[in-house]
């Protein structure tokens, strides 16, 4: 792909709730043992199965490989859009636009399923239906664990910022992957089935640090908007490490001890029910310090059916982590 000094004034980075969903969603269908997403995936796929998500709209919409329509991951319009800003960008796709792409899907997979003949037939009226279960993917699969991906994704953006301020666009495009390149004034990719042509979108570079996507890329290019290509983000191997919490005790005297151990115990999502159980605090307790904790700003509640599962916030991470030795 071509670059003119106006493309490279337009590079960018975003970090993308919707770029994560096709990739996590194939590794839970997958069933496989993920070397680095093994334990959250054990935790998220019953839940996936329990709410149903494994075999509605995003199971016709997400083959197993291979192509992923295109209005399913619209341009971000800014470095972080929260997921609903992502969900309208998906609800306004244009008739034609949707079309065109399960057309395309169907080339590649031999035939649509039943919703998404309905979705060819009527997209305005079907959109609404697709995006709301992309809230409901989003509330069980990765809402509760965006405080860690958040983070390595925001520090994978600030190292590349870095590499920009030290060495150049070249160097930073150049490094991003091993498969592509910076030769003189055009970026190469290889192994792509069809080249990245810039006639066939529109001006400037999107980059997408991502979690989920593997070892490879992904790409996306749709005129008018500017090429975007998702990357493995850096530091994706120490995701779910176990962290350490050897000062919380540090914030006893400030949180009190219900509240420190509640924190501590959501290293993973969990319900209140569970909570009790780990923590010999009744349900009652638990419920009235969690309550506490999330006007605070320090847990986060997140639906799973018809239990309510809390998480840390990324306020709480940084406060466990500035306790620490």
């Amino acid at each position: 792909m071509s670059f003119s000094a106006s493309d490279l004034a337009q590079v960018r980075f975003a970090v993308s709730p919707m770029w994560e969903v096709a990739p996590s969603f194939r590794l839970l269908r997958s069933g496989a043992a993920h070397p680095v997403h093994r334990a959250w995936a054990d935790q998220v796929r019953p839940r996936l199965t329990a709410a149903g998500l494994d075999r509605g709209w995003l199971a016709e919409l997400i083959p197993p490989t291979g192509y992923v329509p295109d209005f399913l991951n619209p341009a971000p319009a800014g470095p972080a859009p929260a997921p609903r800003t992502e969900w309208r960008a998906i609800r306004a796709a244009s008739a034609d636009r949707v079309r065109r792409d399960l057309d395309h899907l169907a080339r590649h997979q031999g035939r649509l399923g039943p919703r998404l003949r309905m979705l060819h037939a009527e997209p305005e009226a079907r959109l609404a239906k697709l995006t709301d279960e992309l809230e409901s993917y989003w509330e069980v699969v990765l809402a509760p664990y965006w405080a860690r991906i958040g983070p390595v994704l925001e520090a994978d953006i600030l190292h590349r910022a870095r590499t920009v301020a030290e060495h150049g666009a070249g160097r930073l495009l150049d490094d991003l992957h091993t498969s592509l390149s910076w030769e003189s004034d055009g970026l190469r990719m290889a192994r792509r089935k069809h080249p990245l042509v810039r006639a066939t979108a529109g001006a400037g570079l999107l980059l997408i640090p991502s979690v989920f996507t593997g070892p490879d890329l992904r790409t996306r290019t749709t005129p008018p908007d500017p090429p975007q290509i998702a990357y493995p983000a850096r530091g994706t191997g120490t995701l779910w490490q176990r962290r350490r919490t050897a000062g919380a005790e540090a914030l006893t005297a400030v949180l009190g001890r219900s509240r420190t151990l509640l924190l501590t115990e959501l290293e993973s999502p969990a319900s209140t029910t569970q909570l009790a159980h780990r923590t010999g605090l009744s349900p009652a307790g638990v419920s009235q310090q969690l309550t506490a904790l999330r006007d605070a700003g320090l847990v986060s509640a997140h639906r799973a059916g018809r239990s309510v599962l809390y998480a840390r916030t990324t306020a709480a991470e940084t406060l466990l982590r500035a306790a620490s030795p």
